[in-house]
């Protein structure tokens, strides 16, 4: 199957899926996860329209950005604050801010590099934070007091890996980004659902998916 035919069988379960909810398709992004693929395949779907990809590695990303300065990349992936510096300078947005020392140190790497990042918390509800990152529901208040609402690093939303088989972790997430939105008085986006999930979580309210195989086809390691 070639590329621009898995894209348009996503984007038909996304037309689909947007339907049986009563949502405009237009309000859900098909965010290309593209770790591990090469440039090459990259560029491919750049000209089939998409000027985003999620990237996992801060490394990786950051080669692909200084060859691609045409496209944006976000990062996905834990980022450990060693590598805060070259992830502000590469990445359009970051997706795993997850504790209040992450947010002071981009803080500090924003206001020293003169950068504005949007960023998105990702959160865990479901105690996997060892496994896959994230904040708690009860590490958030101090989370948000470490990022203090600072102009150079936006609030955009909220990313979360949910249990896999878990249609109820869906509506938790849903839930959560009501109450934010309620007490930060920010309108906030919801980045939930990959390839197996993506009905669910699109009737939930998510406002982007992020999918990888199913898009770009078996990674090369």
């Amino acid at each position: 199957m070639s590329l621009a035919e898995r894209i348009e069988g996503l984007r038909a379960r996304i037309r689909r899926a947007c339907e049986a909810a009563g949502r405009d398709p237009g309000s859900v992004e098909l965010l290309p996860v593209s770790k591990k693929q090469p440039l090459a395949l990259i560029q491919e779907a750049a000209a089939l329209g998409f000027g985003r990809f999620g990237e996992n590695y801060v490394q990786e990303g950051a080669d692909k950005a200084a060859a691609a300065p045409n496209l944006a990349f976000i990062l996905l992936g834990p980022l450990q604050r060693n590598k805060a510096k070259p992830a502000l300078q590469h990445f359009a947005e970051i997706q795993s801010l997850d504790r209040p020392e992450l947010a002071e140190r981009l803080r500090h790497l924003a206001e020293e590099l003169t950068v504005v990042r949007p960023v998105w918390i990702q959160v865990d509800l479901w105690g996997e934070a060892t496994k896959l990152g994230g904040c708690a529901e009860t590490d958030l208040p101090e989370l948000l007091a470490a990022l203090g609402g600072d102009p150079r690093l936006p609030l955009r939303g909220l990313m979360a890996i949910p249990p896999p088989d878990d249609e109820a972790a869906f509506t938790q997430l849903a839930g959560l980004r009501e109450r934010l939105q309620q007490e930060l008085g920010l309108a906030l986006r919801l980045s939930m659902g990959m390839s197996a999930d993506l009905e669910a979580a699109v009737k939930a309210g998510s406002d982007q998916i992020r999918i990888g195989t199913a898009f770009f086809g078996e990674r090369r390691y």
